[in-house]
């Protein structure tokens, strides 16, 4: 059984992997879908204005948090080995890590940046803006995925 400082190590683990899993769900299922009814322009002027704030305390705090909290309780677990749980948590702190974290910096970091670059009413900010929403949102799903199931990998060696 997990226990004493573990224990809240682990349920810290499934509050932050839970809360981002939250913040990527809400922007798969209606903020990019609210951005992208938008004329390309305001678009990106709002994707834009919305990248700058996320990388303040409030937000990062929670991302980055969940990703030390993941490494954290990874490698407490390969010095521990507990009887129960050793696989879940591994496999919570990997798809955590990898699928959520990891995938943000290969995939979602760049694009942004790259929209960044782009004066919002420009002809090549218009003929980016639909590429841009497609392939950020579908990595924003597999980081809502992974996220989630860390969250339930989390919750699954707690019981």
């Amino acid at each position: 059984m997990i226990d004493g400082p573990y224990f809240v190590l682990v349920v810290l683990g499934v509050l932050g992997t839970g809360l981002v899993a939250g913040v990527f769900c809400a922007f798969s299922t209606f903020v990019m879908k609210g951005l992208a009814a938008l004329p390309p322009a305001q678009g990106v002027a709002a994707m834009n204005a919305i990248n700058v704030t996320a990388v303040r305390p409030a937000f990062m705090t929670v991302f980055a948090g969940s990703a030390v909290l993941s490494a954290m309780i990874a490698v407490v677990t390969f010095v521990l080995w507990p009887d129960e749980g050793t696989v879940e948590l591994l496999l919570g702190s990997a798809l955590y890590l990898f699928g959520s974290f990891g995938l943000t910096m290969v995939a979602n970091v760049p694009r942004n940046d790259a929209l960044l670059k782009l004066e919002p009413g420009t002809a090549e900010a218009t003929a980016y803006w639909p590429t841009f929403v497609r392939e950020w949102t579908i990595w924003n799903h597999v980081r809502m995925v992974a996220s989630g199931a860390a969250a339930v990998a989390y919750v699954l060696a707690l019981t």
